[in-house]
């Protein structure tokens, strides 16, 4: 009777088979596991680069912004320099234009005094004094705002940038040739620039 027993308690303890088909439901459900954790990771990947990009555009969209700002800005300054300098100049157009007619007066009035003596006195010789002075005065005024005549002396080379030949005459001396041998009007110079050239007879 007990042996009886004993077979049939190791009858329960025998292990049971494993079915193959478990095996393979497991496999699939840690495989699965597995892909879903990496679609996971990869989802967030992507979320992260789509938030970097997007706050790449708005760090650039707020540059752009900023450095239109700042061309806008500069361009108004620029407008304004521009405007600015545009009334300076002319003010100084304007105002050195004045200063030289307000120059030009104490000549003016010399010029009437002399007509004035002129009308009263028969004396050649001190009107004819008082006439150099005013001119003496006249040319000095000229030369201190920068107006000087161009040297156009008989025997000076001709030259073309300060010249004017009206017409040429024989030389009768090979050392005048090509040179200036009278002046038929004087030519100025304001500073380095030439106002009025000079009108000669060059000798050929």
């Amino acid at each position: 009777m007990s042996n009886k027993h004993n077979h049939k308690n190791d009858a329960d303890k025998e292990p049971k088979a494993v079915d193959n088909n478990d095996i393979e439901i497991n496999d699939v459900i840690d495989e699965e596991s597995v892909d879903a954790e990496a679609a996971k990771e990869m989802a967030q990947e992507e979320l992260d680069e789509v938030e970097k990009l997007r706050k790449e555009l708005e760090d650039t969209k707020a540059q752009l912004e900023k450095e239109k700002k700042e061309y806008l800005f500069l361009m108004a300054e620029f407008d304004n320099f521009r405007k600015r300098t545009l009334k300076e100049k002319s003010e100084l157009i304007k105002n050195g234009g004045e200063s030289a007619m307000k120059g030009l007066l104490p000549i003016i009035d010399d010029f009437e005094r002399s007509i004035q003596a002129i009308n009263e006195s028969s004396d050649a010789s001190s009107i004819k004094e008082g006439v150099e002075l005013i001119y003496n005065k006249f040319v000095k005024y000229l030369e201190q705002n920068g107006v000087t005549p161009i040297d156009s002396e008989k025997g000076t080379d001709f030259d073309t940038e300060l010249h004017e030949a009206v017409t040429l005459f024989p030389a009768g001396d090979d050392a005048l040739k090509g040179k200036v041998i009278d002046t038929v009007q004087k030519g100025y110079k304001l500073h380095d620039k030439v106002i009025r050239h000079a009108k000669v007879v060059v000798g050929q």
